[in-house]
């Protein structure tokens, strides 16, 4: 029997035993997607408890509270942190077999030096240290940044953001990680929720003029990327929860200038108009985003706030999303074909959240692949509900499969937590794992030094040369 989380960890056999530990472990991170505050990494900040630092806003560790019968007053609520955290440390016991259960260890043993395992009769010992090391300098934000080793940080963020903590960061020459926006233009896109015409407002702050056409919303988004790119931003990210594209050869721009100015007067929109307007806007993106030499990331296939009574209660992202079933695979073609027939396919990353489609993407990228750019369209990591052991096997397997996993641009964080870089090592002890299977079971030549420059490859060095920062 092997111990719990020892040294070798995941790792089944000698050849991935030697990967990871003679190519994979000391790599740099370079997380190209998460949804870290850059106002916290700018004001360097502390955190008071364990609650704060690593229950907050992770709504991973909340549906596992919910599991086990957590009321909601002790998990987004207002009940005392030190409850909040003895009710997570409770339910961990009882997940096994769930990620959670890994990057809890995980995480307490790399930033804390903890190895017992938390359950109620460690929970009140951990909660203290924890508390106590929290109150060194070792466990600001940017601290926390800098013991992951971690090279570059893209963020999320809104076309109408500023960006003034990006700035702010930057002219700090004592921290070293870069971090860099990445423009998601949402908002703009879903023009008939109730979001739409209040962003929009926003949006014509942020440029200085009124806009009141499709023409307008173009050349708004457009200073919008150039300003987002003089600071650094070289990505895009979609939330593609549904993939409404209509080819454009049966849409026009007079007809996409009237859905705009219909839904200005308030007018409601039917579902072909606003799969014409998305068609229209993705479009143009695209192109705004190959001009820059920038990836474009879509996530496809989230059914978000399916809780009503839990989303007017504590709002969205909280934990009460699933994966959706709806297909897709013609409308992506057609976006990626339209782009690509006048040049102007940018490099793209497509997520899917649905395991179902990995064979969709697998066979989808080799589509549009060449431009002398090795692996131009990326199929995406596991995400979210596939952010675990199999669903990164099986994300993998198809890539190799049906691609080339030697080029994949690897992991990325997706989290609001900077305890959350663990998720890395778990993924690079995967990753070897699943390569040392192929070596020993004589499906690849059992060549060391090959191997080890593939495996930091997709670590590390295939991001930086892919991204470009």
């Amino acid at each position: 029997m092997k111990k719990f989380m020892d040294e070798n960890f995941l790792l089944t056999n000698e050849t991935a035993i030697r990967l990871y530990h003679d190519y994979a472990k000391d790599m740099p991170i370079f997380d190209y997607h998460c949804h870290l505050s850059a106002q916290e990494i700018a004001e360097n900040k502390s955190y008071k408890n364990m609650t704060e630092i690593w229950l907050g806003g992770d709504h991973y560790k909340w549906r596992v509270m919910r599991s086990n019968g957590v009321l909601e007053a002790s998990i987004t609520g207002n009940a005392p942190d030190a409850s909040k955290f003895m009710a997570f440390a409770e339910a961990l016991p009882y997940a096994i077999g769930n990620p959670m259960y890994h990057w809890a260890h995980l995480e307490l043993k790399r930033y804390f030096d903890i190895e017992e395992q938390l359950d109620m009769t460690t929970a009140e010992n951990i909660w203290d240290v924890c508390n106590e090391r929290l109150k060194t300098d070792a466990f600001t934000s940017k601290a926390l940044i800098t013991r992951s080793n971690v090279d570059v940080i893209c963020t999320t963020d809104d076309p109408i953001d500023t960006l003034e903590y990006h700035k702010i960061i930057k002219e700090d020459d004592t921290f070293k990680t870069k971090v860099l926006p990445t423009f998601r233009p949402d908002k703009g896109i879903h023009i008939h929720l109730e979001t739409f015409l209040p962003w929009l407002k926003q949006l014509e702050s942020s440029v200085g003029y009124g806009i009141t056409s499709l023409a307008l919303l173009f050349k708004a988004l457009e200073e919008r990327v150039v300003y987002f790119h003089n600071q650094g931003c070289r990505l895009s990210d979609h939330a593609l929860d549904e993939v409404h594209y209509e080819a454009l050869k049966n849409v026009t721009l007079e007809e996409g200038e009237t859905i705009f100015k219909k839904t200005l007067r308030g007018s409601a929109l039917t579902h072909d108009e606003v799969v014409k307007y998305k068609s229209l806007v993705m479009n143009q993106l695209g192109k705004f985003y190959a001009k820059k030499g920038w990836t474009m990331q879509l996530h496809i296939g989230a059914l978000r706030n399916n809780n009503t009574r839990m989303h007017e209660e504590v709002g969205p992202d909280t934990g009460f999303d699933s994966i959706n079933d709806t297909v897709f695979a013609r409308a992506l073609s057609d976006l990626l074909n339209d782009l690509d027939t006048t040049d102007e396919l940018p490099k793209t990353i497509i997520y899917v959240l649905n395991p179902r489609d990995n064979y969709v993407i697998g066979t989808m990228i080799g589509n549009f692949q060449g431009g002398g750019i090795a692996g131009k369209i990326q199929f995406g990591s596991g995400w979210w509900f596939c952010d675990q052991k199999d669903g990164m096997i099986d994300q993998m397997k198809t890539l190799a499969q049906l691609g080339l996993i030697s080029r994949f641009v690897g992991m990325l964080t997706d989290s609001r937590s900077f305890l959350s870089y663990v998720r890395h090592e778990y993924f690079r002890r995967i990753l070897c794992n699943l390569f040392g299977e192929w070596v020993e079971n004589g499906e690849y030549p059992n060549n060391p030094e090959f191997l080890g420059r593939m495996i930091q490859d997709i670590c590390y060095n295939n991001a930086k040369a892919y991204f470009g920062i």
